[in-house]
């Protein structure tokens, strides 16, 4: 029920920049230049509806064409026109095939592979398919001189030309026109037009013509096929398919109103002979008479072109709904800054220290619980490497997920220094005289004097100063193994039980970080772990049980703040096997057991110190 009441916000880094923030603005204002020039080209802050039309043709010519076989015959619109194909469309005739004197009789078929006979034997009566042209009866007689086919009963003499003259019988058909009328609506506004505008009279009608002016709406059949990119002429031979397009684009707003057609024109069959099996388009007519009591016919094969009028378009009207939609939709657009300026900061073109900076505050990396992710930082590389741990494999020989700067801890290095900076000799300050301030040290950490600490007490310690080097129990450090496990690379690692220990203070061959001076004064010094102790409890013992404990886990930290740095979150840092040689050495637990390897990432002393690895 508590989690129903809170509010979750997106967190934020705010950069001072004045490169940064003029090209924010800048970017901004660019797209906000792109949405209201997409805004106002598409119109998107109206409301659409799409056409709803009607459309009717009228076709005008006349022409005279020769037939073979016929001479020659005029040709009006109701001989080219042909019947109505579909609905918004209009065919008209331009080459023609004419077969005359056609009878109901027998007669040979016409000779292909399948037809050709020898015997009657060749022929089953009845027989019949759809290529034929009537009904065998049986027989097998003479087509010509050199073949014979199967006698069929039909319309005879049968159609015996398989291909169109050349050029088109009607080819001046070019030169026809046709009025077409459309008439639109668009139901949402209740808005209705047509391509005949109100200023057009007849005889407007009469004088307009395409080439000068775009909104005539009487076409010339042969300008339709040009504007295509066809020639009409080719395309008369054996006829195609032409689509007529009126594409209707509304502006209804008072201000911006506007509502005109717009003509194109395209070929819609495929015009290539080789590829296509059946080109063009043709269908067949018969004009039937009566010659001495017997019916006879005139059969037309006709070849011609069929004109598809199709209507496209939309209207829109300002919608106070449809802005509001739009500039909402937008606004993700404003993410694009966001994604180009977190590039431009992680590349090396803008900065190469704000990037990590800018990076690590603004996200905040979590692991999967299920899988441990260990810190490990060599003392001859840079960076710190986020490796995933592995039951297999040696952490040595591991490859990092990534490589983090290493995030000095500035809190550890300035409490170290001051710590390790030489104290003054009380005797040597000039003019020293008594009261509460006699006795005092000048350096900022505590010296010899700091209460009841390890140094208070007698023995080897006693009497060591905050600033002085190692006492008695200073060395060189750890010995050389005469048998250094594989993966060791400085000759001082202890073999491991753990994979996840299997780590040196190297990644390539070299002298031990055991064996230096900072080591022994950072990690190692027991002045400074005992102060440190002090620090996190000032009421603890200096000598209780658990001291040898405390200081070696102590150490164990001190390592962490001064190799690692801050560890990134969620992720365990891990201290080398030699140097946890050498501070067990050092601090030794009284039964010799040590719990090793366990993974828990804690930042304070104090949790350190209550640890029992």
């Amino acid at each position: 029920m508590l989690g129903l009441c809170q509010y979750e916000t997106n967190k934020l880094v705010r950069i001072q920049s004045v490169r940064l923030g003029s090209l924010k603005w800048s970017l901004n204002a660019a797209i906000l230049l792109v949405i209201c020039v997409l805004m106002l080209w598409n119109r998107k802050y109206q409301q659409f509806d799409l056409v709803v039309s009607s459309v009717t043709m009228k076709v005008k010519g006349v022409t005279q064409a020769h037939l073979p076989g016929v001479g020659d015959v005029v040709w009006d619109v109701a001989d080219y026109s042909g019947p109505q194909q579909d609905k918004n469309s209009f065919f008209v005739v331009t080459n023609v095939i004419v077969t005359k004197n056609q009878k109901q009789e027998k007669c040979p078929e016409v000779p292909n592979k399948d037809k050709l006979c020898r015997t009657d034997q060749d022929c089953r009566k009845g027989a019949w398919n759809e290529q034929s042209h009537g009904i065998q009866t049986g027989s097998c007689v003479k087509f010509d001189v050199l073949r014979k086919t199967c006698e069929v009963s039909a319309w005879c003499p049968v159609e015996t030309r398989k291909h169109p003259p050349r050029p088109a019988v009607l080819a001046a058909a070019e030169n026809f026109t046709v009025l077409i009328k459309n008439n639109i609506r668009f139901p949402a506004f209740n808005f209705f037009r047509r391509n005949i505008l109100p200023d057009m009279n007849s005889t407007y009608l009469r004088t307009c013509h395409r080439g000068s002016d775009s909104l005539c709406p009487i076409f010339r059949l042969g300008d339709v096929v040009r504007e295509a990119g066809e020639n009409f002429s080719d395309m008369a031979v054996e006829g195609g398919v032409m689509g007529v397009l009126i594409s209707w684009d509304c502006d209804l707003d008072l201000l911006t109103h506007r509502c005109l057609p717009r003509y194109s024109f395209r070929r819609l069959d495929e015009k290539e002979n080789n590829r296509t099996l059946y080109p063009g388009l043709n269908f067949r007519y018969a004009k039937y008479n009566v010659v001495n009591g017997a019916e006879e016919r005139t059969l037309y094969k006709a070849f011609g072109i069929r004109f598809d009028v199709m209507v496209f378009g939309q209207a829109g009207k300002f919608s106070f709904i449809q802005l509001i939609i739009y500039i909402g939709s937008t606004l993700s657009y404003y993410a694009v800054t966001t994604v180009l300026i977190d590039w431009l900061i992680g590349t090396r073109c803008y900065s190469a220290e704000v990037g990590p900076n800018y990076w690590q505050r603004k996200v905040e990396a979590v692991q999967d619980g299920l899988q441990c992710v260990l810190c490990v930082s060599y003392v001859d590389e840079s960076d710190v490497r986020l490796v995933k741990a592995s039951h297999k494999k040696s952490l040595q020989l591991l490859k990092p997920i990534s490589l983090l700067p290493r995030q000095q801890d500035t809190g550890h290095l300035t409490a170290a220094l001051s710590w390790l900076q030489p104290t003054v000799d009380r005797d040597t300050e000039p003019k020293a005289g008594p009261g509460p301030e006699a006795g005092r040290v000048t350096g900022s950490g505590p010296g010899p004097e700091v209460g009841p600490g390890p140094e208070a007490s007698s023995g080897p310690e006693a009497g060591r100063e905050a600033g002085s080097g190692p006492g008695p129990e200073a060395g060189p450090g750890p010995e050389l193994l005469p048998s250094a496990p594989a993966w060791c690379r400085c000759g001082r690692c202890s073999p491991c039980v753990l994979p996840q220990e299997e780590l040196c203070c190297r990644r390539s061959a070299g002298a031990c970080l055991t064996s230096s001076a900072p080591f022994e004064q950072l990690v190692l010094r027991r002045s400074l772990l005992a102060a440190v102790l002090l620090y996190q409890d000032p009421l603890s013992s200096p000598a209780g049980p658990g001291q040898a404990a405390a200081l070696r886990h102590c150490a164990y930290r001190q390592y962490v703040s001064w190799r690692v740095g801050l560890p990134p979150k969620d992720a365990h840092p891990v201290v080398p096997s030699c140097c946890v040689r050498r501070i067990r050495e050092r601090y030794p637990s009284p039964d010799g057991q040590y719990s090793g390897f366990m993974p828990v990432r804690t930042v304070t002393m104090k949790a350190c110190a209550n640890e029992k690895a």
